[in-house]
């Protein structure tokens, strides 16, 4: 977990009691629209289907406008508007649903997603799912999930070898040839492997349920939440490369530093 000395007592439960402010704001917002018949989406991108609905944009119009008002001097990145530059040496990082195409098609994987990062990455974040009704919070000394089964720590689990691990992906088809070679050796090596599940799979990761996430083509408003997420309950995210998480939009999450080094080298064989 990162250890920042310099955040104040007073402003670490500040960003921590707005972290759950925005969720909160956000659960309300995303539940008017999911699974509603008229619900609608324009597509993003020219060349296959990025779609944005209107809970997309609410979502985070009311994040912003917050922040706007309660902390006009930090920085703001976000998915579906431009950035804001900061003046305080933090900006939040937003995804207001992270697989809206899951949300679309009225699947309870999506998430709502918020980081504050500083120049050395993200260092609080949360996942939130509305619908189910769980919230998993990372960073500034919390490691936790609320939901149905009330609140408990998340501690990722301490699987050491691929023949044992449960890897995730959200699409079969990850990235481009080289990519999707790279992450078949993962694949093949592993005990079981499975797709589909957008943030979600991050945040089963920090619960404990699996052990790897392997994804290429992200943003940084896609993992910046689960990294912090993640850290926070003991496991490891970089890029392919084993170094920070940076613009390659390759990503690998692991429950523990031994399976990390184990998928990595199978990536870059």
């Amino acid at each position: 977990m990162k250890n920042r000395t310099n955040i104040s007592a007073a402003e670490k439960a500040q960003l921590l009691d707005l972290i759950h402010a925005f969720a909160d704001r956000a659960r309300t917002e995303t539940l008017r629209h999911f699974r509603q018949p008229e619900l609608t989406a324009d597509n993003k991108s020219g060349d296959g289907f990025d779609p944005v609905t209107i809970a997309d944009r609410a979502v985070e119009q009311l994040i912003r406008d917050s922040l706007a008002r309660l902390r006009p001097q930090d920085g703001i990145t976000g998915e579906e508007f431009g950035p804001v530059p900061t003046s305080s040496g933090l900006t939040w990082i937003i995804d207001p649903i992270d697989g809206t195409r899951s949300f679309l098609s009225g699947t309870p994987c999506w998430g709502v997603l918020v980081a504050v990062a500083d120049d050395q990455g993200p260092f609080l974040g949360v996942i939130d799912q509305p619908y189910i009704g769980e919230r998993f919070v990372g960073g500034l000394g919390v490691a936790q999930v609320t939901g149905p089964h009330g609140t408990t720590a998340l501690r990722c689990r301490n699987t050491r070898v691929l023949a044992d691990a449960i890897v995730f992906s959200t699409f079969p088809e990850i990235g481009t040839e080289g990519e999707r070679a790279a992450f078949q050796r993962v694949s093949a090596a592993c005990r079981l492997t499975r797709y589909g599940m957008d943030c979600y799979a991050y945040a089963l990761l920090a619960l404990g349920q699996i052990d790897l996430v392997i994804e290429a083509g992200l943003n940084i408003y896609d993992i910046a939440a689960p990294l912090a997420v993640i850290e926070a309950a003991g496991g490891v995210v970089t890029d392919w490369q084993g170094a920070a998480v940076g613009d390659s939009g390759q990503v690998i999450a692991a429950a523990n530093p031994q399976i990390h080094a184990r998928a990595l080298a199978l990536l870059s064989a």
